[in-house]
């Protein structure tokens, strides 16, 4: 047993200096993330904004985005209370995706990259690596923990106390530590990185939609699902530390199997196998269109799916809507006096919030041409007739492709399920909700427009892309509770469109966005052909 894990301190220190910068930057900015917006709560709290707040956010809509409160009555709706409601599950959820990605960068991509068979041919233990790894992000995340309890605490507000602001830290701290102990257990099933990365961040999405049907339903179920631990704690109410006690033993579990599938394989394999291709390529494989889809076709096909499932996901809760109005006379005048039913209201807020995730597909589709010229796997093409712009174009068209695809699919699978839950009650028809999902698209076409600019210039940006739509979505999402300036909230390229069906369409928006999305691909396909190749740097 001990010659498995040899020299593990070796690496952990070694990883320690090598990232000191990245966990920086991601204690610092997830951790002022969830722990710094405590004034802005102050000021939505003042006179009756509790009340309000708390109205608002026991419709069944918005229990599936921002989860539960164990609050009974509007009166017992504290700040804190209010600050854990709506900030916990999403700052979880975030801890969760990077603890995941740096998961399976440091396990199965240093695997594939032939980095980790460097670091075996010295005197270190067969699983020394993945276990400094979640040595690593356990330490970041108790760190981050305290970080969060320590600033929220300093705030000094009477219902945000010393026990729940550290509770709230290590809530999301625990949600980190899932979400790389997920990670390490994928980085031994797939073939590849690009595969345990793909079903690390799909079981983390699965989690969190499925804890979505509960909360509504019965949050009792909730507290079979792992992510649900993290935010069920009620920090500043209940503060109710066993959940955390259930996420620990579920993650000292999940570690032990994680370990014993790695000691179980061969180095540079998974527990699934690739699929072996056939003897003689198909014919569409010499041409560059059918090459990319061949290259796209896996990531394609599981997002389309996740882009059906997601919507399906949110559209059965517009069933809950009408019943949660019909016992709250509050909400009902609300609704009435603005003019809107409750299902155009959501309809307009999850749109934004599932055409942001349509959008990941296409930068992903774009940026894939730059990792395969890195892999060297177009070098006997760049000798070939075939020209850089076929090969730049064929790409940002095929991104553009998957992004229209993505909005029909996720539009209709939210469409078709929330009219059928809503029966003949339903004041909105699928062409609502296509028109809905549509609107948006100048924003996808904007992220593939950057992606395919900074493919052209400066391809080791490409993941930057990924970064604003993370920043443009939080701040749309979050926009609206927090009141933000209008020149700040304009920062956020969503926040540009008007929000269908609740406001009419804008079609000078909507031309100029597409026009300057193309502008965009047009100056990245220059920078393409121009710039040098940088096939293994």
């Amino acid at each position: 047993m001990k010659e498995k894990f040899a020299r593990w301190n070796v690496l952990f220190v070694q990883y320690l200096k090598r990232d000191w910068k990245k966990i920086m930057i991601w204690i610092l900015g997830l951790g002022l993330f969830s722990a710094a917006y405590v004034p802005a709560f102050e000021e939505i709290g003042k006179g009756q904004g509790l009340l309000g707040m708390y109205e608002t956010l026991q419709n069944p809509a918005m229990i599936s985005m921002v989860g539960p409160t164990p609050v009974d009555t509007a009166a017992d709706y504290t700040l804190g209370a209010m600050y854990a409601h709506e900030m916990l599950l999403f700052c979880g959820l975030f801890a969760m995706i990077i603890a995941a990605l740096h998961v399976v960068s440091h396990t199965r991509k240093e695997e594939d990259q032939g980095l980790t068979e460097l670091v075996r041919s010295f005197q270190v233990g067969r699983q020394a690596n993945s276990f400094a790894v979640i040595a690593e992000v356990v330490l970041i995340n108790i760190l981050m923990a305290l970080f969060i309890g320590g600033v929220m605490t300093s705030f000094g507000v009477d219902t945000i106390s010393a026990e729940g602001s550290f509770l709230f830290g290590a809530s999301i701290g625990l949600a980190g530590i899932l979400g790389a102990v997920i990670a390490l257990v994928m980085a031994q099933i797939m073939p590849t990185s690009s595969g345990a990365t793909g079903s690390s961040l799909g079981i983390v999405g699965l989690l969190y939609i499925v804890r979505a049907g509960t909360d509504v339903s019965n949050v009792d179920f909730s507290m079979i699902n792992p992510m649900s631990w993290t935010y069920l704690t009620y920090p500043f109410t209940e503060n109710n530390w066993v959940p955390l006690i259930l996420a620990v033993a579920f993650s000292v579990i999940v570690v032990i199997i994680a370990f014993a599938l790695e000691g179980g394989r061969d180095m540079g394999a998974g527990y699934l196998p690739e699929r072996e291709g056939r003897e003689a390529a198909k014919k569409s494989l010499l041409s560059v269109p059918g090459l990319f889809i061949k290259l796209n076709k896996g990531i394609m096909i599981s997002w389309l799916i996740a882009f059906v499932i997601m919507g399906a996901a949110y559209g059965s809760i517009y069933g809950d809507m009408q019943t949660f109005l019909g016992s709250n006379e509050m909400m009902s005048q609300m609704f009435t006096i603005a003019g809107v039913s409750i299902e155009e209201s959501f309809t307009g807020t999850i749109m934004m919030v599932m055409i942001g995730l349509v959008s990941i597909l296409p930068i992903a589709i774009v940026n894939k041409l730059f990792s395969e010229e890195l892999r060297l796997h177009l070098s006997q093409l760049y000798s070939t007739k075939v020209t850089r712009t076929q090969l730049y174009w064929t790409s940002v068209i095929l991104a553009i492709a998957a992004g229209v695809v993505g909005v029909l699919l996720a539009s209709g699978g939210l469409g078709g399920t929330a009219i059928s839950a809503m029966g003949d009650s339903s004041s909105m028809n699928m062409g609502d909700f296509f028109a809905a999902g549509y609107n948006f698209l100048p924003s996808v076409l904007f992220f593939t427009g950057l992606a395919a600019l900074a493919l052209g210039w400066a391809p080791k940006l490409g993941k930057a892309i990924y970064a604003y739509l993370g920043y443009s979505f939080a701040l749309n999402y979050f926009g609206g509770i927090l009141d933000l300036p209008e020149w700040f909230s304009k920062t956020a390229v969503q926040s540009w469109i008007p929000r269908m069906p609740i406001d009419k369409f804008d079609g000078a928006t909507f031309i100029t966005m597409t026009v300057l999305s193309i502008a965009l691909m047009v100056f990245g396909s220059i920078g393409y052909r121009k710039r040098d190749m940088v096939e293994g740097a």
